[in-house]
């Protein structure tokens, strides 16, 4: 299994995770859970961007 299909997997598992538990997607959203979604996506990026850098060398 190579690192990008890993940190794909993770940001799914996190996605799961913040709409079940922390309601991320619910009707009543704030800026606070709407930066909480950016940032998970904005950790998505670095992981793939280090993950293919890794994977070439």
């Amino acid at each position: 299994m190579s690192k990008t299909t890993i940190v794909i997997i993770i940001y799914v598992l996190g996605l799961i995770i913040g709409a079940l538990f922390l309601d991320l997607w619910s009707a009543d959203t704030n800026i606070i859970k709407g930066l909480v979604g950016l940032g998970w996506t904005a950790l998505l990026l670095i992981g793939l961007f280090f993950a293919e850098k890794n994977e070439k060398n």
